[in-house]
């Protein structure tokens, strides 16, 4: 068993889940969701990011706006919708949920 696909694969499984959480906290450009994505030892490229946002957004779960920069081209800076919200807590208690019955299992080996 190849342990680096199997964490790449769980990673891209609750991707969603960490990005809703972020952004629910404050309102965030890209780059910023790539720092604290790295933080939390989950190296994402933009080219993952993008799609992913494009997704989430179409779902009516993230909405954005452009901001102008004083260094570059404006900013998109994303923030939850109430759907987005609804879908998170959703979320949320999917994964308790599930680390509560990993951890039940697991604890027994």
């Amino acid at each position: 068993m190849n342990t680096e696909n199997t964490k790449a694969q769980m990673r891209k499984g609750i991707l969603e889940f960490c990005i809703l959480s972020l952004i629910n906290n404050r309102e965030m450009y890209v780059s910023d969701l790539i720092d604290e994505l790295k933080k939390g030892k989950l190296d994402v490229v933009e080219g993952t990011l993008y799609p992913l946002l494009t997704r989430l957004k179409n779902g009516e779960f993230l909405s954005y706006r452009w901001e102008e920069s004083t260094g570059g081209p404006p900013r998109k800076y994303y923030q939850i919708t109430e759907k987005g919200k609804t879908f998170l807590a959703e979320l949320q208690n999917t994964w308790k949920d599930l680390t509560d019955s990993v951890n039940q299992i697991t604890q027994k080996i």
